[in-house]
């Protein structure tokens, strides 16, 4: 985007909590099942930004070894756009709707930060990437990603109720701190 006179002195957009600047988000477009692609093709020739990830896995047959890029995240598709290109990608017989958190009525818009993350993850892993939508298990070792405990490993645990992370002192039990 060209920012000009006109665009700066326009300001956010009231209401909307989104800037001049940051008008395009990221949002999960629900496609029909093995149309990803082709929603992506058609994606590019409008000009609008999209990903969708993939990898590339071996697959064996009797026969032979082959190796096939597949979708990792089956029937979604990630735009990034404006109020008005969102609007236009729904009018693809392909896109049924966005994903939208349980009970909200807007869609979900995925930080750009995460995107970033997301993104690096899939171009620069030596491992295949596995989607898991399941919550931290209790006793599970986690390292601090944010905040004044940054680069702190310990284990998930519950007390009264509240996730926390334990770091096990050798006969002193363990310590522990609120996780977010």
């Amino acid at each position: 985007m060209i920012l000009t006179k006109e665009t700066l002195s326009a300001g956010p957009k009231i209401g909307t909590g989104e800037g001049v600047a940051h008008s395009k988000r990221w949002y999960v477009a629900l496609v029909r099942m093995h149309h990803e692609k082709k929603v992506a093709e058609r994606l590019d020739k409008m000009g609008i930004e999209n990903f969708v990830p993939v990898q590339q896995e071996v697959h064996q047959w009797s026969d032979r070894r082959k190796v096939v890029e597949s979708v990792l995240l089956p029937m979604m598709v990630f735009v990034h756009a404006d109020p008005k290109e969102r609007k236009e990608v729904l009018s693809f017989s392909t896109v049924s709707r966005y994903m939208v958190m349980r009970g909200e009525s807007s869609p979900t818009i995925i930080p750009d930060e995460q995107m970033a993350r997301f993104r690096f993850m899939l171009d620069y892993s030596e491992e295949a990437i596995c989607m898991n939508s399941a919550p931290l298990a209790r006793g599970e070792k986690v390292r601090v990603i944010k905040g004044p405990l940054t680069g702190l490993v310990g284990e998930l645990v519950m007390v009264d109720g509240r996730s926390k992370i334990a770091v096990r002192l050798n006969m002193l039990g363990c310590a522990c701190a609120d996780m977010p």
